[in-house]
């Protein structure tokens, strides 16, 4: 039977039987989306993706990564310690992530090794600006505002390296013709990240406090614009005019 052979009530029942409402995952993408573009579009990663950065341009990418992502089991052990009793289940979750991620920091040493560079330098040297303050931010919104912040970080950071890891990573390896030894943390985080994404999903569709919510896309938004100021850095010093042309672009 077709919805014109129903009564209105029908039809109203029938519609509210099959509509789905969009679950906050799905909510938290859409809210999002134009930061996640804007990230996207940033001339240091579409010149990753295509395999045009020098070697240096790598390495010094490899070094900020190593920077925030040796925080990452710390941040976890941060935001579960931070979390009330009612996100037990929470917590629990950010164990299982815990497992996941440790020793995370030493693959990035080891590919800036297989480089050629000074990997035991990087582990004793400092972050750049953009790096040290997207650190400095999440710790913060831990402690004095809210620990679901965190998952914020998450979002972009798995989300990123899941759309265009993989393909950089073969991309630059391809156009340097260095060793697939120079690509443990891109190529096993573009395929580790699509099995965390639905973990994530599942973690993040369980969070129904209106105000939680509205912070986590807060705290998105936020990090995508300190991630992105990361590559903004890293494009001034490799590929300037680049980063010339997208300020221009931004003050039109």
């Amino acid at each position: 039977m077709s919805t014109s052979e129903l009564s209105n009530f029908e039809v109203a029942h029938f519609e509210a039987a099959h509509f789905q409402p969009p679950s906050f995952y799905e909510q938290l993408l859409q809210a999002t989306e134009l930061e996640r573009q804007q990230l996207q579009q940033l001339p240091l990663l579409r010149a990753g993706a295509a395999g045009q950065v020098s070697l240096h341009a790598y390495i010094a990418f490899l070094t900020e990564a190593y920077h925030h992502v040796k925080h990452t089991v710390p941040l976890l052990m941060a935001c579960g310690s931070r979390l009330p009793e009612r996100y037990e289940w929470l917590r629990t979750g950010m164990a299982e992530y815990i497992e996941e991620e440790l020793g995370h920091q030493e693959w990035i040493l080891n590919d800036i090794a297989a480089c050629g560079a000074d990997a035991e330098q990087v582990r004793q040297g400092r972050p750049g600006p953009a790096t040290e303050l997207m650190v400095a931010y999440v710790y913060d919104t831990i402690h004095r505002i809210n620990p679901l912040a965190f998952l914020g970080m998450v979002l972009v950071l798995e989300g990123t390296s899941t759309a265009m890891a993989s393909q950089a990573g073969t991309a630059i390896r391809d156009s340097l013709g260095l060793s697939p030894r120079a690509f443990s943390y891109l190529s096993s985080h573009g395929a580790l990240d699509v099995g965390h994404t639905e973990f994530y999903a599942g973690l993040v569709n369980r969070i129904t406090d209106a105000e939680d919510q509205r912070q986590l896309i807060h705290s998105a938004r936020m990090f995508y614009q300190l991630y992105g100021n990361i590559f903004r850095d890293l494009a001034a010093r490799f590929i300037p005019l680049a980063s010339k042309t997208e300020a221009l672009a931004a003050c039109a």
